[in-house]
């Protein structure tokens, strides 16, 4: 099994940067991200439970629209590129750890997809979906299929070219389709690459960062930010189009 490559030092040039870019050409994922098939529900349980948590976010929302965090408070209902986000636990001395709750936007309706990005701290993610809606994850590096521990359709795992590239590079992008009414969980290893991108209306991830303060510490930021410890690896995003296939289902997963 490989094992994971510690990265030590500050990773980012500008800590408080949310949107700095890494050239895609230079960039080698030290490890895998690993990805866990858990349980497919029926369609009206799926749907209640990606609501109730999706719901939570948005109401966090209003509530910071209505009453806005105070000036040197962490703000808990952000937005992030694949979804908002509501910060359900935040870390404290002790407890170097947050988690959040994102509301996917239907990369469909928006004609807009993520970019493919990594984070400076490793990051732990439920991802869970609704009827008529899956959820695309890759990564520049093969993701690895962890074999399911209940009933499981197979999922569909395919490569293709990452879009928005510079002219003339050429890197292969890996891929899963998270069915609709499905959980699975993804480990994401410090400085691997990842995306995620949904097709549908019903989609929430519930992820926990262990190292999220720690990060805070190491980079040297001057406010805590979720989204301050990511790095993009494109300037620009790309249409809907570059995202939506979900590729051949017989396809076999990477082990």
């Amino acid at each position: 099994m490989t094992q994971p490559t510690e990265t030590t030092g500050r990773m980012k040039r500008s800590p408080d940067h949310e949107d700095e870019i890494l050239d895609v050409r230079g960039h080698r994922d030290p490890d895998r991200n690993r990805l866990t098939p858990v349980v497919q529900l029926p369609p009206q349980t799926a749907l209640t439970v990606v609501d109730a948590l999706s719901g939570l976010v948005r109401a966090a929302h209003r509530e910071e629209g209505e009453r806005p965090t105070p000036a040197g408070e962490p703000k808990r209902a952000q937005v992030f590129e694949e979804g908002d986000v509501f910060m359900l636990e935040p870390p404290f001395p002790g407890f170097f750890a947050d988690r959040y709750l994102m509301d996917f936007y239907d990369t469909a309706a928006r004609d807009i997809c993520s970019r493919m990005h990594l984070h400076t701290g490793l990051r732990f993610v439920r991802m869970m979906t609704g009827p008529d809606t899956t959820i695309r994850v890759s990564s520049l590096s093969p993701i690895t299929v962890r074999p399911s521990t209940g009933r499981f359709a197979p999922l569909s795992c395919f490569a293709d070219d990452l879009p928005g590239t510079p002219d003339g590079v050429r890197r292969e992008r890996h891929n899963v389709i998270v069915p609709p009414n499905s959980w699975v969980d993804m480990q994401i290893p410090r400085g691997v690459s990842h995306q995620f991108n949904a097709v549908g209306p019903n989609a929430v991830i519930d992820s926990v960062h262990p190292e999220e303060s720690i990060e805070t510490l190491r980079e040297g930021m001057s406010g805590y930010r979720m989204m301050a410890q990511t790095i993009f690896l494109a300037k620009d995003r790309s249409p809907a189009a570059t995202c939506a296939d979900t590729g051949a289902p017989e396809t076999p997963p990477p082990r």
